[in-house]
Order: structure tokens, then sequence, then C-alpha cells
């Protein structure tokens, strides 16, 4: 019995003090969390005032900042690219063509279809030449004749300057039939068609040059209905 209780005497120090080391680890655990959750919460802090601070600079920007933006990007690598061009002596034009994919290529090209070639009226030659291209447009060429011709003419269906094949050609009855029929058809557009004229050859003249004529205009807006019929006195001479 005195062995059991010297035993138990003698161990009671480790046990003291393994619980304390125990204890301190644990306290030391928790300090290093609550550290680590104020590091967290610090972090935290500061990436919520950073993104507002960047909302707030957003939301001052103009509306289209965002394109603008996108575009002196774009132009700034364009820039880039044809520096890099010229140093390589290369064509930018040629390599740019290059690096287009198919499917760009495709949807600008659907784009271009979309939207209104025709520029409007700049002067007789651009409109002729715009007359020319829906002409051209609207052929659909016979294949069996093209190739038919090709046979009898030979070599000189691919005409050189020693050719005399030019003046030659006979062109069939429905060829001519389809030209008659296309030039009856602008005939009759033509004549549909009614030019607004900026003058009115039966309106009496009463101006002496167009500043006047400008000016009467402006009268007769105004004061027309007030002087109308003091004008029809004085042009039938009844007036007092």
């Amino acid at each position: 019995m005195a062995e059991f209780c010297e035993t138990q005497l003698l161990d009671a120090p480790c046990t003291n003090a393994e619980g304390e080391t125990s204890a301190a680890q644990k306290r030391e655990e928790r300090l290093k969390k609550f550290r680590d959750l104020h590091l967290k919460r610090n972090e935290s802090r500061k990436l919520n005032h950073q993104a507002v601070a960047e909302e707030d600079r957003i939301l001052k920007l103009p509306a289209n900042w965002e394109s603008k933006r996108a575009r002196l990007e774009w132009e700034l690598k364009v820039e880039e690219k044809k520096k890099e061009c010229l140093e390589k002596g290369e064509d930018y034009e040629r390599v740019k063509l290059l690096e287009i994919g198919a499917e760009d290529a495709e949807r600008w090209e659907r784009k271009k279809k979309k939207k209104n070639a025709d520029p409007g009226f700049s002067d007789f030659a651009a409109a002729q030449f715009r007359q020319y291209q829906r002409l051209v447009k609207q052929i659909k060429p016979d294949m069996e004749q093209y190739k038919k011709q090709k046979n009898d003419t030979g070599e000189e269906f691919y005409a050189t300057a020693n050719s005399l094949l030019h003046g030659t050609h006979v062109p069939t009855k429905e060829g001519v039939d389809r030209l008659v029929a296309d030039v009856d058809k602008q005939i009759e557009k033509r004549a549909k068609y009614s030019r607004r004229r900026r003058y009115n050859d039966d309106a009496d003249i009463d101006y002496i040059n167009e500043r006047n004529a400008n000016f009467n205009k402006k009268a007769e807006r105004f004061y027309g209905k007030y002087t109308a019929e003091i004008k029809q006195n004085l042009e039938r001479g009844t007036a007092v």
C-alpha cells in the first residue's frame, strides 16, 4: 500500500506537466486561428474597398468608355502589327488577310450584303456605272452555248493581240430577243420615273433672282393669307 502511494505521488507531477502542455498547445492553436481570421478579415476588407472604388470609377466614366477602350486597344495592336511587318519587309494587308479565318470572312461578307451599297446620286458617270453593275448581276450565263462556242472557235476563243475573231460573232435570235425585252423594260421603268423639279414652270414669275425668290417664299409663308386680297386687287388693277 505504501509502495502504491509512492508511485502515485511520483506520477502526479508528470500528469500535471502533460496537462499544462496540452492546454498551452490548444491555446496556441486558438491564437493561430484567431490571427488567421484577423488576416482574412483585413484582406476581405481591403478587397471590398478596392471593388467599391473600381465600381465608383467605372460609374464615373462615359457611357461608351468600354467601346472606346476596345477600339484604342485594337488600334494599338494594328500599329504594332504594321511595325512588325515593316521590320520583316512584309505587306501588312496580305498578312492580315492570311490571318482571317473562314468563319470571320463569311460573317463579314454577310454583313456587306446587308448594307445598301448604293450611296445615292453623285454624278452621271457613277449612276451609269451602278446601272451597268445591276444589269451585269441580272445576266445568267448559258453554259451550253458557252461550251459550243468554245469548241467551234478552238484556240481563237482566248483572243490575243494577233487574233482576228473580234467582230465575227453573230448573236442568236434568242439573245436578240432578250436584249430587246430588257431595253423595253428599261424604257418602261424610265417612263414611270418622275424627277422632282425645283421650279414650277407654270407658276408666275415674281422674282428677279434666286435670292429674291427665296425671300418671296418666306414672305408668302408668313403673310400670304393676310395679303392675298391686296395682291389680287393689284393684279386686277382695282386697288385703291
